[in-house]
């Protein structure tokens, strides 16, 4: 077999397999979001991309930020948007905007942003596979040991603040007859 005179790039491991995989699940639901002209299915949208952000999170080895974004994103923000969504009738049924006229602009924004962030990852130093972490690299288990010790009333208010605002929303939306 004759040599071939550039060296082929590595096979991509299971990791980085699975990274794109949800990479790609976080966009589309990102996509849902921004097109859905029913607001319930961009509410379904949102859910999808909160979803692939932890599992993007759990691939990083961040597990404590994954299962939080699960619980804080999806379990109360998300739950509470379609809340408000259900309880609001008008939203429930049919389109709810049709596409309006800042879309150019906003692809523009979009593109140019892809852009900067692009050049912004590939200017990073990023480590390579093998080096050893250095002690101030290692920060998730202060991290977590912050977030259910001196960070766990703000976290219990923020529970409360949410529990208000759904029960706020369903006194709203009831009927006054």
């Amino acid at each position: 077999m004759p040599e071939l005179p550039f060296e082929l790039p590595p096979l991509p491991t299971i990791q980085q397999v699975i990274f794109v995989m949800i990479a790609i699940l976080t966009v589309l639901g990102a996509l849902v979001v921004v097109l859905a002209r029913n607001l319930f299915h961009s509410a379904l949208g949102l859910v999808t991309a909160f979803f692939g952000a932890a599992g993007v999170y759990v691939v990083a080895e961040a597990e404590f930020i994954g299962v939080s974004q699960v619980l804080v994103y999806v379990g109360a923000i998300s739950t509470l948007i379609t809340f408000a969504i259900m309880l609001t009738r008008g939203m429930m049924f049919g389109a709810t905007s049709p596409r309006n006229r800042q879309s150019g602009t906003a692809a523009m924004i979009t593109i140019l942003t892809f852009l900067v962030l692009t050049a912004l990852v590939g200017a990073i130093p990023w480590p390579q596979a093998g080096e050893p972490i250095v002690e101030g690299q290692a920060i998730i288990a202060g991290l977590g040991r912050s977030f259910v010790n001196e960070y766990v009333v703000p976290f219990q208010l923020l529970a409360m603040l949410l529990l208000v605002a759904l029960a706020g929303a369903i006194v709203l939306a009831r009927d006054r007859k």
